[in-house]
């Protein structure tokens, strides 16, 4: 812990956040981070993260570091297009290498993989922190977050991470809202969790399978789609498309270039998930599970 005043969990620090609006939420936001005067903000380049690090930055200036953690969880795509935001923006940004992928608890890849992840770079993060006389690190986690199965957060709480976006009320939407208004690429971007987040549980994480996701998913990027999944069930590319995208996935002329690809790429069966393109997928196996143990 770096002080006494970090609070050991999220919590709403209003009354009742509904009762703001976005951006009375977001003068709420500002006014905390002035209040907490030195933060190092957990920089991933998505949309939450880029949104609370552009506050901060334009609080607190050179007090407030934005740092992103990399590892071969991370993709190429990822990590240019969070330099590319912070050097735009102006914020005072650095880079961490993480071993997650070295913890055999990680590797297994059980259902609290994330919780692993997040200790890792929690605590690079709060090491960096310590070193620098900051006070508070910060993460990207807003209100829809509460309540959905993530097992990052309580790493959060272990290190005494804090969610400015949660303590003031602010959802996804509003965030997206808010961010096209400071005119940030990220408003409309889709989300884009880390690359073992495409495996499913119990299936080893490698750096050979997360290549083969990070290459497939930049061909089907290149195919011209938007919002998809590439989702690895072993020796099986599960491939979920946005509903919208998802007639011209059926075009035989793509699905035989889907499937010449990812074959390619290692894969014994290829296939088109007629549901869609949906976020946490592979946690649909958790249902009445006691996975949260």
């Amino acid at each position: 812990m770096l002080s006494g005043k970090i609070m050991a969990k999220p919590q709403f620090i209003y009354e009742n956040p509904n009762a703001f609006t976005a951006r009375e939420k977001e003068r709420n936001l500002r006014r905390l981070m002035r209040e907490m005067q030195t933060v190092l903000v957990a920089y991933s380049g998505g949309v939450d993260s880029s949104y609370l690090a552009l506050i901060a930055s334009q609080e607190l200036g050179a007090k407030a570091v934005c740092v992103t953690g990399l590892s071969p969880s991370v993709s190429q795509k990822q990590r240019e297009e969070a330099r590319k935001i912070a050097e735009e923006f102006k914020f005072n940004f650095q880079t961490v290498e993480t071993d997650e992928l070295e913890n055999p608890l990680y590797q297994a890849n059980p259902t609290n993989r994330c919780y692993h992840c997040k200790t890792e770079l929690y605590g690079k993060l709060s090491s960096i922190a310590e070193a620098k006389k900051i006070e508070f690190v910060l993460d990207g986690a807003n209100t829809d977050d509460v309540g959905d199965y993530r097992p990052g957060r309580s790493a959060a709480a272990e290190k005494s991470v804090r969610s400015p976006l949660i303590e003031v009320g602010l959802s996804k939407s509003e965030i997206r809202e808010l961010s096209k208004n400071q005119r940030l690429p990220t408003w409309s971007q889709p989300s884009s969790p880390c690359l073992s987040s495409r495996i499913a549980y119990g299936v080893p994480v490698t750096i050979e399978r997360l290549s083969k996701i990070e290459r497939g998913e930049e061909f089907v990027r290149r195919l011209g789609f938007r919002e998809f999944r590439v989702r690895v069930h072993d020796e099986l590319a599960r491939l979920e498309i946005a509903p919208e995208e998802m007639e011209r996935a059926l075009n035989l002329n793509i699905v035989q270039k889907l499937a010449e690809k990812f074959r390619r790429l290692g894969f014994k069966y290829v296939t088109l998930d007629l549901n869609g393109y949906r976020s946490g997928a592979m946690n649909e196996v958790l249902e009445n599970k006691e996975y949260k143990k």
